[in-house]
């Protein structure tokens, strides 16, 4: 009993306040994005009328523009601070989310999407340029794995929602959802506005984008990550849904529960894992996470071939809870990596280009998963799962270019050397 509870006491990630402030707006937001996420390319789809190879072209062209919009965020993030920056974000989201009831069309569609591009390509990099700056360096670990599970107990608590709101047959629900996520950004706003803005680099001037492209191993660092994005992340949250949908037969609730389960084994395992982790090379927990999600993915298929409606929707639980454990892996190594390969002045910039390779997945997954799930719906699932499994031989062979000081987790607490 004693074991147990000191083991839970070790899980405590023990923050500076202002993280936890920080955090907790970004659990507001994440309950908005997760009661629209689920339902994005349904409801271009199948309230809207527009074919799901456009609708997977509109999510890749809301990447496309948050690609360029986060080379803006990032420089930003250095010169005028990440607090400054984020808020900024916050405003465009809001806007675009409030402008989504509105589309009728495709070209309507896409219009928004690159309004909503640009305020999420700088979202990303000044969120985790403001919890670096707020962290200390044996901190980040835990910090960024407390992010990742805030982030997804608030999706996980809009999925649900949004499984009970939502429907096709209904189309002003959705106009609910889009209002609703668009409020959170504004708490966000609010919540951010008493979270102190570190103290900017006196060096943030001289800073330069060539400087980050010479530094080679994050370039193939960010290049990974944006495999492991098109192949993975990118379809589970865009483009499962609509598998599930069209594909699997399953209804509207029964998505809203997969999706939030996603988010609910997040919440369970990802401060475990973050612990387990510890002392443990990095890049062998990426080769891992790859593993895993191959395994997730060949379960997707196995439900879209094998079964339909409720036997569909709980092989998808499952897959969904397997992906989960991934996702742990990712949230614990990927930031902190990027945050330990970056110098202190080009902090936004290199963040910057690590958000990008979420971008970058983003279109790649969607549009090319979107066409090939409107004609192959079931070759999508065995393509994703061999991609992940080469991502992840790529992983290992990255490793040896990596800094020494940087290949393994720092523990967070101070380790007294062993008397023997």
């Amino acid at each position: 009993m004693h074991s147990a509870s000191a083991y839970l006491r070790s899980l405590d990630p023990r923050l500076p306040r202002d993280v936890y402030v920080l955090q907790f707006g970004g659990l507001l937001n994440a309950f908005g994005n997760g009661i629209v996420l689920p339902f994005l390319i349904i409801y271009l789809h199948n309230v809207r009328g527009i074919p799901l190879g456009l609708a997977g072209l509109a999510a890749a062209t809301q990447s496309a523009t948050a690609l360029a919009s986060g080379f803006v965020g990032g420089t930003l993030s250095d010169r005028i601070g990440a607090k400054r920056v984020l808020l900024g974000t916050l405003a465009i989201m809001t806007v675009a989310f409030a402008l989504m009831p509105l589309i009728r069309t495709a070209p309507e569609a896409f219009a928004v999407y690159i309004l909503w591009g640009i305020g999420s390509g700088s979202f990303w990099p000044s969120q985790s340029a403001l919890l670096a700056g707020l962290t200390p360096r044996e901190r980040r670990s835990p910090a960024y794995a407390l992010q990742r599970l805030t982030m997804n107990l608030g999706v996980a608590m809009g999925g649900v929602a949004a499984g009970l709101i939502a429907s096709v047959a209904h189309p002003n629900s959705f106009t609910v959802l889009f209002l609703l996520d668009s409020a959170t950004f504004v708490a966000y706003a609010f919540v951010l506005m008493r979270v102190r803005a570190p103290e900017l680099h006196p060096d943030r001037q001289g800073g330069r984008w060539r400087d980050v492209a010479r530094d080679r191993t994050f370039v193939a660092y960010t290049l990974l990550n944006a495999a492991f994005m098109a192949a993975a992340i990118s379809l589970m949250v865009e483009l499962l849904p609509a598998f599930a949908k069209n594909t699997a037969q399953v209804n509207e609730r029964e998505i809203g529960i997969i999706f939030a389960l996603d988010s609910i084994g997040i919440v369970l395992f990802q401060l475990p894992v973050a612990k387990l982790l510890e002392g443990r090379r990095r890049m062998r927990g990426l080769a891992a996470m790859g593993v895993v999600w191959c395994v997730s993915l060949v379960l997707v298929w196995t439900a879209g071939k094998w079964t339909t409606a409720t036997a569909a929707a709980l092989l998808l639980c499952l897959a969904m809870l397997v992906f989960a454990l991934g996702e742990c892996l990712h949230g614990a190594i990927h930031a902190p990596l990027g945050v330990d390969l970056a110098p202190p002045r080009l902090l936004g910039r290199y963040l910057a280009l690590s958000s990008l390779s979420w971008q970058v997945g983003w279109i790649v997954g969607p549009a090319g998963g979107g066409f090939m799930l409107q004609h192959h719906p079931l070759l999508l699932w065995p393509v994703a799962a061999a991609v992940n499994l080469f991502c992840s031989g790529a992983a290992l062979a990255l490793e040896r270019r990596l800094p020494a000081d940087v290949r393994i987790t720092p523990f967070s607490t101070v380790v007294q050397p062993s008397s023997a």
